[in-house]
């Protein structure tokens, strides 16, 4: 018997985290934390719908906060078992943890410190000590070795193209009636055709998919990214301006570097100071060079050549705060990445309260913002913004470059399901907002006929 229990990532994109239970034995692929929406992030503090500790085991899609996030808690409340992700994943996981429970503990302290709180006193959600718990059950595994869970389960890693280490589980069950049962959980859907990393895996093959939908009611923009990010680029250096880059600190922040690092080399943009003002960003940079598994053609291509594809001209690594502040008090014109890729905390949020009021400045979101975060309020335009309590007028010019989003857009999801030799039995929206999800699956019902279902927060089915 089997069955799937959707614990998160249900009609929202965050918090993801579906348990697979086959014959009394459990595993959850993704231990994610909710973000966004209060009513959202409230769901991190109620208690967990199973005991931590009936779950046998955790599987990682990738690296991201909102795959990962809860896994501090999840062993401090009793989970005792081994979390299996790939070696990349490993590796960003050992920076992303702990920085997290840091950044809560911080948070909570200034809570406590200017009495911005109903809680007596603010405690963080887990600190920096259970993340650092945490990562020691985690235990590295190549793309497609299979490990065998049970005699009737097993999985293996096939590239998502997503960020480095991203991975779809494919998990094969072997039925007590002696029939083979696939089940596909992508984690997030990468792009085709994006630098660094390898393209998604082509399937063959699948009995049951449990598929993203966090694009799944918009196509990307068909422009060309490079010529847009340069023409932003070369306007706000025109007047004098500085360009602010909110990035997720793995992932889009590499891309955005090898972007800049192109346009420089064709002359399409001035030599400018360029500041990657993240620890996060700068660590998570080391091991996108380092882990060749995970490499493109042209990434491999260059590095053999001896060439650093992730440095431009004249980038800065700010590791301090006080590097950070000297960054921000710059006059020269300049391109600052930073964190965090929504706003919703970090380093970023001091060069926003610098850089808003200023009408000669840019702010450059380089893909999706959910809903609830500093960044959707900033992209839909609204005319101030609330940051360390105060309102900031916005007079910087805000922009969108959807193209540089690591999801999936719905064209791609279908050209991904295109590669499915036989239907499967049925299909799982996730980790997408109402609309996107019902969107896709209309679209996937009408190009396919294939059964797809959207399931409720906790709702479970037997497979």
């Amino acid at each position: 018997m089997a069955h799937l229990h959707f614990l998160g990532a249900t009609r929202t994109v965050t918090g993801s985290k579906h348990l697979l239970e086959v014959d009394g034995y459990r595993v959850m692929v993704d231990c994610g934390l909710f973000q966004g929406l209060k009513e959202l992030r409230l769901r991190n503090w109620e208690p967990f719908p199973l005991d931590p500790s009936s779950i046998n085991a955790v599987i990682l899609t990738h690296a991201h906060i909102d795959h990962t996030g809860f896994l501090p808690k999840f062993v401090r409340d009793g989970f005792d078992g081994v979390v299996y992700c790939t070696p990349a994943t490993v590796d960003l996981s050992r920076i992303l943890l702990p920085d997290s429970g840091r950044l809560q503990e911080e948070e909570a302290a200034y809570a406590n410190k200017v009495g911005s709180t109903r809680h007596r006193p603010a405690l963080p959600l887990y600190r920096e000590s259970d993340a650092n718990e945490a990562l020691k059950h985690l235990q590295p595994v190549n793309y497609h070795k299979r490990i065998e869970l049970t005699k009737q389960l097993s999985f293996e890693f096939v590239t998502a193209g997503h960020i480095l280490g991203s991975g779809f589980v494919n998990f094969d069950i072997e039925c007590s009636d002696g029939q083979r049962k696939n089940i596909t959980m992508t984690g997030d859907l990468g792009r085709f055709d994006e630098p660094i990393i390898h393209d998604p895996t082509k399937i063959e093959k699948a009995d049951y998919i449990v598929l993203e939908s966090t694009y799944g009611d918009r196509a990307h923009p068909n422009f060309d990214v490079k010529a847009r990010l340069a023409e932003l680029i070369n306007l706000t250096v025109g007047r004098g301006g500085h360009i602010l880059i909110p990035s997720f600190a793995v992932g889009r922040a590499q891309q955005l570097i090898y972007l800049i690092r192109e346009l420089e080399e064709e002359n399409r943009i001035p030599i400018l100071p360029v500041y990657l003002d993240s620890p996060m960003a700068i660590s998570a940079t080391r091991f996108y060079l380092s882990h060749k598994e995970d490499h493109d053609l042209e990434m491999q291509d260059l590095i053999d050549e001896r060439k650093n594809p992730l440095s431009t001209r004249r980038i800065n690594f700010a590791k301090s705060v006080q590097e950070s502040k000297v960054v921000s008090a710059l006059e020269e014109s300049s391109i600052v990445i930073s964190a965090s890729g929504m706003a919703t905390g970090g380093r970023i949020l001091h060069h926003l309260l610098k850089r808003l009021p200023d009408e000669r400045n840019t702010v450059i979101f380089p893909g999706f913002q959910a809903e609830g975060t500093r960044g959707r309020r900033l992209v839909e335009g609204e005319p101030e913004i609330k940051i360390f309590g105060q309102w900031v007028p916005v007079h910087a010019q805000i922009e969108q470059l959807q193209n540089l989003s690591a999801h999936a857009d719905y064209h791609e999801i279908l050209r991904w399901l295109s590669g499915l030799k036989h239907a499967p039995e049925k299909i799982f929206l996730v980790h997408g907002e109402p609309q996107a999800s019902e969107s896709l699956k209309l679209k996937i019902v009408e190009k396919f006929g294939w059964e797809v279902e959207i399931p409720d927060y906790l709702q479970k089915f037997e497979l």
